[in-house]
């Protein structure tokens, strides 16, 4: 197993702390990271995602989906006013949960429904103009000639 330390790049750098943050989180092995509730991440068109989140059990008012700061928190409590059941098997687990996705930068939640014990949370990656490709005029060489020719003469 190794162990990187990304002392030297938080040093080194200023603005890239979320990245180092990113290969970080990436790069640890946890063995008690949450499986549950099982989940599907797809990409349904070139800047558009889905997650869907198996919530069988809950209602969509015990349901809750926040971002804060880049991170996408689904969260789910069962109702504590519900009457005790006995159960003979319990296959259908209902335990609360928080379970957290990171978003990158540009990336904005577009919706979510809750269908058939499924939790679908649209995403779309939303490109700044600014940050966009765009082209650069290049100066012909006949006018840098010019100007070069009419400063010697002068």
């Amino acid at each position: 197993m190794r162990s990187f330390d990304f002392a030297p790049l938080y040093r080194a750098t200023v603005g890239f702390d979320r990245l180092a943050d990113l290969m970080d989180r990436a790069l640890t092995v946890d063995a008690g990271q949450p499986t549950y509730p099982p989940y599907n991440i797809e990409k349904t068109a070139e800047n558009a995602y889905r997650i869907s989140i198996a919530v069988a059990g809950f209602t969509g008012d015990e349901l809750a989906v926040e971002v804060k700061e880049n991170t996408l928190v689904v969260s789910a409590r069962k109702a504590e006013d519900e009457p005790q059941k006995t159960y003979l098997h319990r296959g259908i687990a209902t335990r609360a949960f928080e379970r957290r996705f990171a978003l990158a930068d540009h990336v904005k939640v577009t919706g979510a429904q809750h269908v058939d014990g499924m939790l679908h949370i649209d995403l779309v990656r939303e490109t700044p103009e600014a940050l966009k490709p765009r082209r650069i005029e290049i100066a012909r060489p006949t006018d840098i000639e010019a100007k070069a020719v009419e400063a010697v003469e002068a």
